[in-house]
């Protein structure tokens, strides 16, 4: 058997060093892609959980708009429908994120967004409009009103004058009887 003592760095030849380092560069270059995909799911799980929320928040901002119409008195039905869709797009996300298909979860969260976006919008259009035909309605309301009271005013003191003139007609008309007493 041969001995091979190593007395310092010197005796380290130049062919060891690059052979050790091959093969430091042959591990790290099979074992790169197993870190990176490890790595690469964990952000995709992070970004999928974080987009879901993100909708959730999407979902729960756009019914508030949807309730907000329906208290002006708005027609909110049709934006019911829209915003049942977004929940079921949000069910489908979840489901998909539980399987472990980020991507699909992150496309359902896409789609999920975007439906509850443009039922805000539409929620807070139809709730000024709504708002805009109440304003106008009050103000024909209040226009009436006034309008009936100076009628009333006016025929009020027509009455009074008619009244009064037949009454002074009628005083006049009396004849005085004088009694002896």
């Amino acid at each position: 058997m041969r001995e091979c003592v190593i007395n310092g760095s010197d005796d380290v030849g130049m062919m060891s060093v690059s052979r050790l380092f091959f093969v430091f560069f042959v591990l790290l270059v099979f074992a790169s892609p197993i870190f990176v995909s490890v790595g690469l799911a964990e952000i995709d799980k992070n970004a999928a959980a974080s987009a879901i929320d993100g909708a959730e928040a999407s979902v729960v901002s756009a019914y508030e708009a949807v309730l907000g119409a329906e208290e002006v008195g708005a027609n909110v039905s049709g934006l019911l429908v829209r915003l049942n869709d977004a929940a079921e797009l949000l069910a489908e996300a979840n489901i998909a994120y539980g399987l472990g298909q980020f991507d699909e979860a992150a496309g359902f969260v896409g789609v999920c967004s975007e439906v509850s976006g443009a039922v805000k919008s539409d929620a807070f259009e139809l709730r000024v409009e709504t708002q805009g035909s109440r304003v106008w309605e009050l103000w024909l309301a209040l226009i009436v009103s006034l309008v009936g009271v100076v009628v009333v005013v006016f025929a009020g003191f027509l009455g009074w004058g008619y009244v009064k003139k037949r009454y002074v007609e009628r005083a006049l008309e009396m004849k005085p009887e004088v009694s002896e007493g």
